[in-house]
């Protein structure tokens, strides 16, 4: 049996990988304790990187970690790096999302394109590490909808569905989100035979 760390404290997210990422063999573990990490990075790689090697090191497990964010067109990319902590220093999924709502104030609907992008890293204590990236389409809203996920999933609207994120149930949005996509492709590079020997990873 192969223990992974989740190296993040987001309810949220902690659920969306355990669902997403089903690997015979495999176990996740989450740990309360987590260290402290700064994210400092310049993108979201450095960020995921960053996180998942200091939690690999610091337990002993290879460690999962996501850098996510999403990036608003007519903002030029914000706020990027920054979501979590958009609306201040203070992680506030309510006033990021009425942040965002003001800036986009008068903006037409078809300058409201935004993407959602993930960076997953999953690093080993030997120091061996995988990355996967995922994206997701979709127009910002001008008021939130739906009370599933988290962060700015009730303004991310998918024109294909006609759903916001927040209006899809876990198993739909494991089929096409960011996150999804990303731990999907983890997932098919685990089980190839470049990295299959790693899920024998032993502390």
């Amino acid at each position: 049996m192969l223990n992974i760390l989740i190296a993040s404290k987001n309810k949220g997210k902690i659920k969306e990988i355990k669902s997403a990422l089903d690997l015979p063999g495999v176990s996740f573990v989450v740990r309360p304790d987590l260290p402290s990490v700064e994210e400092d990075g310049r993108d979201f790689f450095e960020n995921a990187m960053k996180k998942a090697k200091v939690s690999a090191l610091w337990s002993g497990m290879p460690a999962l970690a996501d850098d996510s964010g999403l990036q608003v067109d007519a903002l030029n990319g914000a706020p990027g790096i920054h979501s979590a902590r958009f609306s201040g220093s203070v992680r506030d999924d309510r006033a990021n999302n009425e942040k965002l709502i003001r800036l986009l104030k008068g903006v037409p609907s078809h300058e409201r394109g935004a993407s959602f992008r993930a960076v997953i890293v999953l690093y080993f204590p030997s120091g061996d590490w995988i990355r996967t990236e995922g994206i997701c389409r979709g127009v910002i809203l001008d008021y939130p909808r739906g009370e599933n996920g988290f962060g700015y999933d009730p303004l991310f609207f998918l024109p294909q569905l006609g759903k916001t994120m927040a209006e899809l149930n876990m198993a739909r949005k494991n089929t096409l989100s960011h996150r999804a996509r990303a731990l999907a492709e983890l997932r098919k590079k685990l089980l190839s035979p470049e990295f299959s020997h790693l899920l024998h990873f032993t502390p």
